[in-house]
């Protein structure tokens, strides 16, 4: 069997609702190496908050972080990074209008860079992660350069008009799309940024075709990926959009659907 490129989201996906990945998930993912297979991340996260995961699998492919707007080899210098950013005027813009809704909190992302507008014990416990370097306070006084990545934690009921704003403000500027509960977070990156763009780089480096990219997601910054996948897969426990446009949809994240796959396509049994 030709190789094939193993795609896989993190959070819902790879990893179970601890946060670990299983092992027999694990022990799949590396038959299939061993049968000639790629396997890479491609998560929302940023590398700091990914490194323990793909350090864990010993992966040697490039990795997809910040939903496609960071794309680079861990441990390949020599592979031609791609960062995108959003542009500060955009950021201090978006920022000055956010003041009319009622946001919880505003984070700036310039890759292990943490801006925090309002502090926040429960943030800095996730953010922390990695250890990055922290700045609390107005973001439009503290941020100086193009971040990576925006994020708006608002109230559950004030979530949908942040993003109506955002459409129909910057739609030519910046993308935007909502985290999975519990979290009531906006997440902006540069437009025309996803997934599947960071993917897209990887598979032309390993002269993998569209046709043999098996993709694994549950989230809504997983459509385009799904979407662009030779084989796009959507967890037990995705929600409905992204099953709708799925070739297939697989067990929960709990219980090895990405294993049942692979077994099954790779004939890896």
């Amino acid at each position: 069997m030709k190789p094939h490129l193993i795609v896989l989201d993190l959070d819902g996906t790879l990893l179970t609702d601890e946060k670990v990945i299983s092992d027999k998930t694990a022990r799949t993912l590396k038959k299939a190496e061993e049968h000639g297979h790629h396997v890479m991340i491609a998560t929302g996260r940023p590398y700091r908050a990914s490194e323990v995961y793909y350090r864990q699998l010993g992966l040697q492919t490039p990795i997809v972080n910040f939903n496609g707007a960071f794309v680079h080899h861990p441990d390949n210098p020599s592979w031609k990074t791609i960062h995108e950013t959003i542009s500060l005027p955009v950021v201090n813009e978006v920022v000055d209008a956010l003041q009319q809704f009622p946001v919880q909190n505003i984070v700036a992302e310039v890759m292990d860079d943490v801006y925090m507008h309002y502090h926040d014990e429960k943030l800095l416990d996730i953010f922390n992660f990695g250890n990055p370097q922290i700045t609390e306070g107005d973001i439009r006084n503290h941020l100086q350069v193009d971040p990576t990545s925006l994020l708006i934690q608002a109230e559950e009921q004030s979530v949908d008009a942040i993003r109506r704003h955002l459409g129909e403000v910057h739609a030519e500027v910046i993308d935007h799309r909502r985290w999975g509960a519990p979290w009531h977070v906006i997440e902006v990156i540069r437009h025309g940024l996803h997934k599947a763009v960071g993917i897209s780089h990887v598979a032309k480096w390993m002269d993998i075709p569209q046709e043999r990219i098996i993709a694994f997601g549950d989230e809504d910054n997983d459509l385009e990926m799904i979407d662009y996948a030779g084989v796009g897969v959507a967890m037990g426990n995705a929600i409905d959009r992204l099953k709708s446009i799925a070739d297939e949809v697989t067990a929960t994240n709990n219980e090895d659907g990405i294993a049942q796959v692979l077994s099954e396509r790779l004939h890896l049994n």
